[in-house]
């Protein structure tokens, strides 16, 4: 049996309300060769609301890494982070924080996995999100590549 395996990229939501910085992380994110599907929202309230899934996000997907903004419009990044690590279903939640200098403080005892400091550091945002990226994959059990059954059976495996 082959040990290559398959699976779902990881699902990555990114609340950033810069153009400028919210590519900055899409391109580090490509650049870093991290199989990843990204939603990106700009708002603090509306980030929540994917989040746990109302409205119009009732079938979002769950994501698996949160980078964060702490300025934001409508609800600040910290506030939204206090509600993530508030809510049962979402508090361990791996979230990079990714603001000015000097407002790490404004975290008070919100804990993170990460923080970046704009300008990002791209070697050091990149370095971070693959961290994430193998615990999350550790954490997953990824079909084989290889066929059930040889050619022409139809047993069904079901688990």
């Amino acid at each position: 049996m082959s040990n290559e395996t398959v699976g779902r990229p990881m699902e990555v939501l990114l609340v950033e309300d810069s153009l400028m910085f919210a590519r900055i992380a899409i391109g580090a994110l490509q650049q870093g060769r991290i199989q990843h599907r990204l939603t990106w929202l700009s708002d603090g309230a509306e980030a929540l609301r994917f989040l746990q899934r109302e409205g119009k996000y009732a079938v979002a997907p769950r994501p698996d890494l949160l980078l964060l903004d702490l300025k934001l419009p409508g609800m600040d990044g910290r506030d939204l982070l206090a509600k993530v690590r508030a809510d049962d279903g979402l508090k361990s939640l791996p979230v990079v924080v990714m603001t000015g200098e000097g407002e790490k403080a404004q975290l008070g005892d919100l804990t993170v996995e990460a923080f970046l400091t704009k300008p990002l550091d791209l070697t050091k945002f990149i370095e971070i999100v693959q961290k994430l990226s193998s615990f999350w994959q550790a954490d997953m059990i990824l079909p084989s590549t290889e066929p059930l059954t040889e050619a022409g059976e139809t047993d069904l495996l079901i688990l």
